[in-house]
């Protein structure tokens, strides 16, 4: 997904808690505490909102709590699989200290005041939710909590210090009195916002820190959960898209006739670059596109291949690009060196292949429209119909829902302007869907990475210089052109200007390549994902050139990094880092800080004598800090190291003609469950730090403790992903 934005950073809540809180209230209908989250403004009353709801602010994230109990969390983040939704329900649970079977979700709404900020969006991504609500959902579920106390301790005329919260209710201490917070809902809403919020200490927690069942559980295993791809609306139709196989087309001609004459076809609609079948149900849809036959002109794009992009990235590389980091004289310290390394390392295109495809639901009117789809972005998706139909934003309504993964791919809402830009040809409500083939072929990549790397080592083993530089397309150019720094895009070199150790004579570079035939997006973790394969496997690289072991070799250069070296232990202990190992196997080991949390994993791997590639066992020690639910931090662990060993086993998007190659899971595969490795996650506490986020920190270990495995099994290095074809054991 994608890195943080510059403007949001540590430190960022308002001096006045005014700026933060705020509380309305309508007659007879309860109590509302909205919690507004970095950087951005206070909201002011929607004229279209009923005051007989007390739904007064439309904030990224509140508390509405009514006359008759009934506790509601409205979330500002998309729900895709990561667990979000019961992480963050337990910080404001905590702090207003009810249970999570007394709480309701809902989705934030989508509004212009999240697009337009300074600070930032509404928007999930780069394992920030945590870490962005740890404090401000905090002191929302305290304040709230402060003030039902006052309005219960004014109700008896007692002070608030004889008052207690728990479970819902407020409870004198003095007395068996007690009221629900129902009951003390209207009277709370007219206290004072407090100006200083006091929160719990963690000895006090009782769900921080705790195992719950996750929210969403029964809502997946009883079918009762909506997903965007589920959505029905009464007078509703259905469509298949496709756009022009290769990116700058378009559409020529299509059998229009053929297509009406497809049982339960209804309309054929056309953009310049793309077709759209509608149809009563999805197969009247995909036999009336087939039927249609659509022919395209493929432009200039049309004799591109991978072969072609690389070629134009591997001269692009050999020219000096932006500055990222500059320590001493790395060029200097290299000539110097004892021994010197010399690497290219390669990272192919990837496609997000989330299970659930790309689908909008649309009924675009002229008054205004309704949109429901899973988006990681509801502004930026709103403010996309508004562009497509000349629609005013406020006139927009987006409906979020839960999204079958998205890993980056949602951050894009282009698939969303597309959707509406067909829409409006119709007066219907309809809901419009890629199939597997155009969402694996029209995807928005992971960026293609060409990376040369020289390091050298002293004659003791020291290392002496460090020329990192990296070649590839800049996603934040597109995405947040305000977070590029003079030309450099800071995602594209996460990973490689920080590393874990003290590195002498160190210079790291970005020379920027866009590709002209595809279209390049956030991938889960995508700096790190990338660059800590490509750090990790040259300091393996290094050590055993040394002659050191790769653990003692890490420990030594990171022995400044206390936090480091306590994940390197435990990985290592939970290991048996060391131990005689049967024939054809081999242990990895990789250290990275992400996503401001520190990791160390050692995986196992057997390579048997047909190639095939066995993955044994895989152990992560995580330093995440404060630990909100520990079975989600695993659970995330778990899959993003599942994601990450898949890419690099098997996953590259490739071109020829022009066209991806790639068209469904039988050549962009997935990791099969009798091919997962056992996988032991072991927290190493640390409540007093600051916290870190969990989501990508899986799939950045991946690729290089996988690397490295492998090099130890065979004496093979590995500097090009996918590896298992390397070997010559890959199944389809």
């Amino acid at each position: 997904m994608k890195p943080r934005k510059n403007k949001v950073q540590k430190g960022f809540l308002p001096s006045s808690r005014r700026a933060l809180l705020g509380a309305a209230v309508s007659a007879g209908s309860g109590f509302l505490l909205s919690a507004f989250l970095p950087g951005l403004p206070l909201l002011k009353a929607s004229k279209a909102q009923d005051a007989a709801t007390g739904a007064i602010f439309s904030p990224n994230a509140f508390i509405r709590i009514d006359a008759q109990g009934k506790v509601t969390f409205i979330i500002r983040y998309a729900e895709m699989g990561q667990g979000i939704y019961t992480g963050i329900s337990i910080l404001l649970a905590e702090e207003l200290d009810v249970e999570l079977d007394q709480v309701f979700l809902e989705a934030a709404p989508a509004d212009l005041a999240y697009v337009d900020s300074v600070a930032g969006e509404e928007e999930t991504g780069g394992s920030s939710s945590t870490r962005d609500s740890w404090i401000p959902l905090r002191e929302a579920g305290a304040a709230a909590r402060m003030m039902l106390i006052a309005a219960a301790a004014h109700h008896w005329g007692v002070t608030e210090d004889t008052c207690q919260a728990r479970n819902g209710r407020v409870f004198h201490r003095d007395s068996p009195r007690s009221l629900s917070y129902g009951e003390l809902a209207e009277a709370a809403a007219h206290q004072a916002v407090p100006v200083k919020v006091s929160l719990k200490s963690p000895a006090d927690f009782k769900l921080i820190g705790t195992n719950p069942r996750r929210l969403d559980t029964k809502a997946k295993t009883d079918g009762s959960a909506r997903f965007g791809i589920d959505v029905q609306i009464t007078g509703m139709k259905i469509g298949r898209i496709m756009a022009c196989p290769v990116k700058g087309g378009r559409l020529t001609g299509y059998d229009r006739i053929a297509a009406l004459a497809v049982r339960g076809v209804v309309d054929v609609i056309t953009l310049p670059d793309a077709i759209a079948v509608i149809g009563n149900h999805m197969w009247a849809a995909i036999k009336g596109l087939e039927a249609a036959h659509p022919r395209w002109d493929y432009g200039l794009n049309a004799v591109t291949s991978t072969n072609d992009i690389v070629a134009r990235m591997k001269k692009a590389s050999e020219q000096s690009g932006v500055l990222a980091v500059k320590n001493g004289d790395a060029d200097a310290a290299l000539k110097q060196a004892d021994i010197r390394i010399d690497a290219v390392y390669e990272l192919p295109f990837l496609a997000h292949a989330a299970l659930e495809p790309i689908n909008t639901t649309l009924h675009i009117r002229q008054d205004g429209a309704d949109v429901w789809v899973g988006t990681q972005v509801p502004g930026r998706a709103r403010q996309e119909v508004a562009d497509a139909t000349g629609l005013p934003p406020e006139s927009i309504s987006v409906h979020n829902h839960l999204i079958g993964g998205g890993f980056g791919r949602r951050l894009d809402s282009n698939s969303i302007g597309q959707a509406a830009r067909f829409a409006k040809q119709v007066p219907y409500p309809v809901k419009l869907i890629w199939t597997r083939e155009e969402d694996i072929t029209q995807d928005q990549f992971r960026p293609f990475y060409y990376d040369r790397i020289s390091a050298g080592l002293t004659r003791d083993g020291a290392i002496s210089g460090w020329h990192h530089r990296t070649t590839g397309s800049a996603v934040t150019a597109r995405w947040y052109p305000e977070g590029m720094q003079k030309g450099l895009d800071p995602d594209a070199v996460e990973g490689a200007a920080q590393t874990p150790y003290a590195l002498p004579d160190q210079l790291v570079e970005f020379v920027r390549d866009e590709p002209d035939a595809v279209t390049t997006l956030w991938w889960r973790g995508v700096g790190p994902t990338h660059n800590v394969f490509v750090v990790e496997s040259m300091i393996d690289e290094l050590a055993h050139q040394a002659g050191h072991d790769p653990l003692a070799f890490r420990k030594k250069l990171a022995a400044h990094q206390p936090r480091a070296l306590k994940v390197l232990e435990e990985a290592a202990k939970q290991s048996g880092w060391g131990k005689v190992l049967p024939p054809g196997h081999g242990m990895g080991i990789a250290l990275h800080y992400s996503f401001q949390t520190w990791a160390a994993t050692v995986l196992e791997v057997a390579v048997e004598q047909s190639g095939q590639i066995r993955l044994v066992h895989v152990h992560t020690a995580v330093d995440c800090g404060p630990v909100v639910f520990p079975d989600g931090v695993v659970a995330q662990i778990q899959g993003g190291l599942i994601f990450g060993l898949t890419m690099a086993l098997y996953n590259e998007i490739t071109l020829k003609d022009g066209r991806v190659e790639q068209t469904n899971f039988h050549n962009y595969r997935m990791m099969r469950l009798n091919e997962a490795p056992d996988i032991s996650v072991h927290l190493v506490p640390n409540p007093d730090a600051e916290i870190g986020g969990i989501g990508e920190v899986g799939t950045v270990a991946a690729a290089p403790a996988l690397a490295n495995a492998l090099f130890a099994a065979t004496g093979k290095r590995l500097r090009r992903i996918p590896f298992a074809k390397q070997f010559g054991g890959e199944k389809a």
